[in-house]
């Protein structure tokens, strides 16, 4: 167990308790990975998946919910997977760059994938 556990970033909380790979606030329920937190304290842009998880660049996700896409008769489904992705400057909100199979290239939102 580590002897010096960060206060939680949301209410400055210093109750704060290891669980598993993740740190704990019980005053207001935050969880968080103190590693990412560090990185975007550096100044570094940290991209997490709809349930939190952090992404990098060649991380294979899956699509969390049915996605409709423009000029195409079908969409995408919820439970898609998509490999390789690669993170980009968020444009129009999608920061992900991807190839879905039997689909092409498109560019997704982290906020409606889930790390694998």
């Amino acid at each position: 167990m580590t002897e010096n556990i960060p206060p939680c970033p949301k209410c400055s909380c210093a109750y704060t308790y290891e669980m598993d790979a993740l740190v704990v606030c019980p005053e207001c329920g935050h969880e968080w990975v103190p590693q990412a937190v560090e990185a975007e304290a550096d100044g570094e842009r940290v991209v997490r998946d709809a349930v939190g998880n952090v992404l990098a660049d060649g991380d294979s996700v899956t699509v969390v919910k049915a996605l409709k896409v423009k000029g195409s008769a079908s969409g995408i489904k919820a439970g898609t997977k998509v490999r390789g992705i690669r993170l980009i400057e968020p444009v129009d909100g999608h920061d992900i760059d991807c190839k879905v199979d039997g689909f092409g290239a498109l560019r997704l939102k982290s906020s409606l994938v889930k790390k694998v």
